[in-house]
């Protein structure tokens, strides 16, 4: 029985592009859909390049949560992955995918973590900070931002010549290289 996985995503899709790619021959995971909050997502296009269909549905929607619920259920999803989606998950989501939502976060949580943090705000904190680590926290999503259970952490040097984008691209490889297996073990282990 194949397990169904939809992804969230907001942005430009790297980190969908690697998921789509790695789970569209997989053998029991496949991507039923890419749902994203914004009209010109640059994620739309590496969906369709994969054959996998796209929604769009603005905010206000996602916030609500009824009409994506129902589409996820009518598609038959079994995991939410989100992958740079800027958007709070609501609460009836979290309770209809309950330790089946999964997110990254681009350091080692609980360190900058929370409401606001992502993207390059979380590098320029890693920075600031001095950190002389980083990384990625992959974990599952609740109602609180960033505080899901961790799934697991991969970790990085930071050196203090490192700039904010060193400290990005270090991180995104990172991301690249263990997400999409972080969540086939999640998945394949249940």
């Amino acid at each position: 029985m194949r397990t169904h996985i939809s992804i969230f995503a907001s942005g430009s899709g790297t980190n969908a592009e690697k998921l789509l790619s790695y789970f569209s021959e997989h053998p029991v995971i496949s991507v039923n859909g890419v749902f994203t909050n914004k009209e010109n997502a640059g994620v739309r296009d590496i969906a369709k390049n994969y054959g996998v269909p796209v929604y769009y549905y603005p905010n206000p929607v996602f916030e609500e949560g009824l009409e994506i619920l129902s589409k996820l259920q009518e598609i038959k999803t079994d995991y939410i992955i989100l992958a740079g989606f800027l958007r709070k998950i609501p609460e009836n989501l979290i309770a209809a995918y309950a330790d089946k939502i999964v997110n990254i976060h681009p350091s080692l949580l609980p360190r900058h973590g929370g409401q606001n943090m992502y993207g390059k705000r979380v590098h320029e904190a890693v920075k600031a900070s001095g950190d002389q680590q980083t990384g990625i926290t992959i974990h599952l999503v609740n109602e609180e931002y960033d505080k899901g259970r961790i799934l697991d952490q991969f970790a990085c040097p930071v050196s203090p010549e490192m700039t904010v984008d060193d400290i990005a691209a270090t991180v995104q490889t990172l991301e690249h290289n263990y997400y999409k297996t972080t969540i086939e073990k999640l998945i394949q282990d249940v």
